[in-house]
């Protein structure tokens, strides 16, 4: 059984070991922006658009089963997944880590685009910006918002232009453990944190840290995407059902043969 892993997240690179333990023929396929995993089976770097797209890769490849184990934010990569999958009858699932939720003390608050964020930053002086890239007219908006001091913007990609000057820089991968947090954001004095309902333990800390410290934090809205064929946010339950797939695949293939 072929399965195609699309990633780029800590949850597919643990995917795509473990099905490649479990004797899957796996390949994992990542942007490859900011770095190439080491995996126990091919990687493809860059998109399928070098392939003629998703469909046509699908098609070339024989892939059994694509699981969509992108980030919670890859909304382009997501749909054009189903798309491909309902051209090519091959069902598309999703692995879909769940959204953080508040606790007591938590300051949250949800933004649903730049506007709405704008809006909602007004009053504050020093943000850490950890939603990913954003564009250079973006961040100079954010620096003319009344009251603005310094931010920090925190990304794993280098910026792709010459950043404002009030606005710190810092290249970072995850993941991230409260100790770092709390020191980062006693260091530059931050009053806010923009960042988006990841979900998962690898970026969380800094949540715990603004409940401590008594700071706000605005959350980007998760996008819409078009329903996966099915969606699991559990390994061990995406990983039973893969396994009672190819046992279903195994069984009729006996049966056609007979």
């Amino acid at each position: 059984m072929k399965i195609l892993l699309l990633g780029g997240t800590a949850d597919g690179r643990h995917l795509a070991e473990r099905f490649s333990q479990l004797g899957f023929d796996v390949l994992y396929s990542i942007a490859g922006l900011v770095r190439v995993p080491t995996l126990p089976c091919e990687v493809l770097v860059g998109g399928f658009t070098q392939f003629g797209g998703l469909a046509t890769f699908l098609k070339e490849r024989q892939i059994d089963l694509v699981i969509n184990a992108t980030h919670p934010y890859a909304a382009t990569m997501s749909d054009k997944a189903v798309t491909a999958g309902m051209e090519t009858g091959v069902p598309v699932w999703r692995f879909l880590r769940p959204a953080w939720q508040a606790q007591a003390d938590d300051d949250w608050h949800f933004y649903q685009n730049d506007d709405d964020l704008l809006a909602r930053l007004k009053g504050f002086k020093r943000p850490l910006l950890s939603a990913g890239q954003m564009s250079l007219e973006q961040l100079r908006v954010i620096t003319h918002i009344d009251g603005f001091e310094q931010g920090v913007w925190r990304t794993a990609a280098l910026p792709k232009f010459d950043v404002p000057d009030k606005i710190s820089w810092l290249k970072a991968i995850g993941p991230f453990d409260l100790e770092h947090e709390r020191r980062l954001l006693k260091e530059h004095q931050i009053d806010v944190i923009v960042t988006k309902n990841s979900g998962g333990d690898s970026t969380s800390a800094k949540l715990d840290a603004a409940r401590e410290l008594g700071i706000s934090v605005l959350l980007q809205q998760r996008p819409d995407v078009r329903d996966a064929v099915r969606t699991f946010s559990d390994y061990s339950q995406l990983i039973k059902a893969v396994q009672a797939l190819k046992g279903s695949a195994s069984t009729a293939q006996e049966s056609q043969q007979q």
